[in-house]
């Protein structure tokens, strides 16, 4: 099997101080364990005009580190894209556990959807098209759900993040874990404001509020880290 070379556009998702360096975990670490079904879908994705959106190899490898420890069976992704993130999920989970997945755009989605059917987890996934607020309050009128999911993932719109942690954190059992991606915004979150292009300011300044709202909640123990773009994970305490 040829070796899989780090590509330029892959470096647009590292915030290390060389692509030399990038290049070096993503070949050496990275690559090497990524599972094939991930390993196409990201090369599919690659050639999409909005392919910065997918998460990063490296972040979702240790997303699949965290959720085999929280030995997840019943998560929350909401943001799905391609489905790079949602078949890493689906891969880690048992065969009986379920994912349900929140995206406005389903179009996405199914760029995924037939690596997703071959690599045999599309059973897994319960496919929601619509905006994240009504189904996770969908989700809480049951009281059945509170405390019933092991793990989420957030990417999404930014602007929402705080009132998905507030709903998340009922859904998530205690021990559970939410992961939120963006959260260094490229590095934009230490850049003076008038140095940022327009188009990215109302983006940092919803993730330099979440980030502050996050240090400051008390119910769960976070570690924000610098992979991909950034990703803040927080472990329900209480």
């Amino acid at each position: 099997m040829a070796k899989d070379e780090a590509k330029a556009s892959d470096f647009s998702k590292g915030l290390l101080q060389s692509e030399e360096l990038y290049k070096y975990i993503l070949e050496t670490s990275v690559y090497p364990r990524e599972p094939e079904a991930l390993k196409e879908l990201r090369n599919i994705t690659h050639n999409h005009p909005r392919a910065l959106m997918a998460t990063a190899p490296d972040a979702g490898q240790l997303m699949g580190m965290l959720l085999n420890l929280v030995n997840a069976r019943k998560t929350i992704e909401v943001g799905v894209f391609t489905g790079y993130s949602l078949l890493l999920t689906a891969l880690a989970l048992p065969e009986d556990g379920k994912v349900i997945a929140i995206d406005v755009n389903r179009e996405s989605y199914e760029i995924g959807l037939p690596v997703i059917k071959k690599a045999g987890v599309e059973h897994k996934i319960d496919f929601r098209e619509s905006k994240a607020l009504p189904v996770l309050d969908e989700l809480l009128n049951d009281k059945a759900n509170e405390g019933g999911f092991d793990f989420a993932f957030v990417d999404a719109d930014k602007v929402n993040h705080w009132n998905y942690h507030e709903r998340l954190m009922r859904l998530i059992k205690v021990g559970g874990i939410i992961v939120y991606d963006n959260t260094l915004w490229g590095g934009l979150v230490a850049e003076q404001h008038s140095s940022i292009p327009e188009w990215r300011k109302e983006g940092k300044k919803a993730t330099l509020e979440l980030n502050q709202k996050l240090s400051a909640d008390q119910r769960v123990q976070i570690s924000q880290a610098a992979l991909g773009d950034g990703i803040t994970i927080c472990r329900r305490l209480y």
